[in-house]
């Protein structure tokens, strides 16, 4: 086969003559250096003997505001932005690393880079949601911050494997060296309902209170409550409603200081009645046992208490009480 066959073969070409229209651009191989350069149009080329087409006539990239796109094998760059040659004419890239790019005018692929995806839109974080967001590599950000209704701004060295939320409403900037992880939604807190957390790791809670690993609290306030990134829902308790009739009988699962500033230890079992609160949600270490009915005695009824409570409401083992009506009165524990 001879030179002419051997260039009317070429895509996109007649004769190894090629026209490039506007925002157009291909690769060029030449045989006798190894070094692929890039040709932007609008021109019209024509291939050599020794130059062959590595990539056929393609549309620049076009990232629209409001948009990015990912490049895999991005080209070095130096201090003016013009990308770095060897001592052989070929443009280095930076091989098995990403770079994202945002709006700018129609660019080019030089040798080697790559487009990985299509082109997206910016993700908008709304009000009540936030990414939790995980760095995959060691980097510094830096960041704007109010405080005492001046802004500032900090810098903060992220660690490989360190999370943080990245909170709405704001339009999210990603990062080469940062992962989005999920997106988290708020949880909305109704009126007779609580919202049960657990640290994923020590930290620091939303109300400034230090959490051990493993520790579970209750969010009591009504609204929509975000949680940090050290804290997981474990669920949403629903409040007891108490009435003059009924009680709650509770169970200590360990020692804590209930909602009334009582310490109860391990073990212990009490009613919360309506004299108490008109509602009642259950705390993390407390263990629902039963509702309790209050007993009612007529005119001419009495009855015999087994273990009768004293002031401090503990049973009082082996006496027995006279009661006599007409009364009411709850059973407590034991």
């Amino acid at each position: 086969m001879n030179t002419a066959e051997r260039k009317s073969e070429l895509p996109g070409t007649t004769s190894g003559v090629i026209r490039l229209k506007p925002q157009q651009f291909i690769h060029v191989l030449d045989n006798n250096t190894g070094v692929t350069r890039l040709e932007v149009g609008p021109q019209t080329i024509t291939l050599r003997d020794h130059e062959r087409l590595i990539l056929k006539p393609e549309p620049m990239i076009i990232v629209p505001p409001r948009h990015y796109c990912l490049v895999a094998n991005p080209v070095l760059r130096d201090e003016e932005n013009q990308p770095i040659s060897d001592a052989h004419g070929q443009v280095r890239l930076r091989y098995g690393d990403e770079e994202i790019r945002f709006a700018q005018d129609p660019f080019p692929l030089y040798p080697g880079e790559e487009l990985l995806g299509e082109v997206m839109r910016l993700e908008v974080v709304e009000t009540n949601q936030a990414l939790r967001l995980r760095a995959i590599r060691d980097f510094t950000e830096t960041i704007t911050v109010t405080v005492d209704g001046e802004i500032e701004t900090q810098t903060i060295n992220r660690l490989a494997g360190d999370e943080w939320l990245f909170e709405g409403p704001r339009t999210y900037i990603p990062r080469v060296e940062v992962e989005v992880v999920e997106t988290v939604a708020a949880q909305v807190i109704k009126p007779n309902q609580a919202l049960r957390l657990i640290a994923r790791q020590s930290c620091t809670d939303r109300q400034g209170n230090r959490r051990r690993a493993g520790e579970e609290w209750l969010v009591r306030e009504e609204g929509a409550y975000l949680p940090g990134v050290d804290e997981s829902v474990v669920g949403t308790i629903k409040a007891y409603v108490l009435t003059e009739r009924k009680a709650l009988h509770l169970m200590a699962k360990r020692t804590f200081t209930d909602i009334f500033n009582r310490q109860r230890k391990a073990g212990d079992e009490w009613l919360v009645t309506f004299e108490d609160a008109e509602i009642h949600i259950p705390d993390v270490y407390e263990e629902v046992v039963r509702e309790v009915e209050i007993t009612t005695l007529g005119d001419r009824e009495w009855c015999i208490v087994v273990n009768p409570i004293d002031n401090l409401g503990k049973p009082q083992l082996g006496m027995r009480e006279v009661r006599q009506g007409r009364t009411s009165f709850f059973l407590h524990p034991g």
